[in-house]
């Protein structure tokens, strides 16, 4: 049992990595904090990853209500949510950083804002409608303390590498190079495909019985 809990945690990371890719972030958060010197930076990352955290777990403490107010079945979500997937997957996988996650009107309010680690960073770049679809869904899907609060941590430590990266990332996005970045983003991209596949299928199957 303990260890069918660890691979749902296992899943729900790696799905996360993949829908937010924070290295292909990595290169848009050196941009908009180039200005910054490296304390106020490291700052930023550190609210950008506590913003994170705060909306993913409301995410999943309130995810299961919205549902039910709105009359969903966890089902219906669960294809939305891997057509979602999908759709970002794809914008990955052609080496869009960013462009599907954050619109023209942000983008140019972004470099005004004095708390840019809020938004656009934590909202809409990287707790974006794929992330917090996934967590609906892992949340709906296994219910109970014991598993909420597991997710929770991993949403926790999820966010921690995040911020561990973000302070590195002027050195890793100059080792890497665009190219590198480009790459790790497609491969990512792929996964998250794979994984709105399986959302997708999971869903069909629950509700047209006659598939499986």
């Amino acid at each position: 049992m303990q260890s069918l809990e660890f691979a749902i945690f296992l899943q729900f990371f790696v799905g996360l990595i993949a829908a937010v890719n924070p290295i292909g972030i990595m290169p848009i958060f050196v941009t908009l904090t180039a200005h910054m010197g490296p304390e106020e930076r490291n700052k930023t990352a550190f609210t950008a990853n506590i913003a994170v955290t705060v909306i993913l777990t409301v995410s999943l403490l309130a995810g299961q209500f919205l549902l039910d107010m709105f009359s969903i079945s966890l089902d219906s979500f669960r294809v939305a949510g891997g057509l979602l997937l999908l759709t970002i997957a794809f914008s990955m996988m052609s080496g869009k950083l960013g462009e599907d996650k954050q619109n023209k009107q942000e983008k140019s309010e972004s470099a005004s804002r004095e708390q840019i680690g809020v938004v656009p960073l934590a909202m809409p770049l990287m707790a974006g409608p794929g992330a917090i679809s996934s967590t609906i869904v892992y949340g709906s899907r296994f219910p109970g303390i014991p598993n909420t609060l597991g997710i929770a941590a991993t949403i926790i430590a999820f966010a921690f590498c995040c911020w561990m990266l973000f302070r590195a990332a002027p050195i890793i996005v100059r080792f890497l190079g665009q190219t590198g970045i480009n790459v790790i983003t497609r491969i990512m991209g792929l996964i998250l495909a794979a994984l709105g596949i399986e959302f997708i299928a999971t869903g069909l199957r629950a509700l047209f019985p006659g598939l499986s």
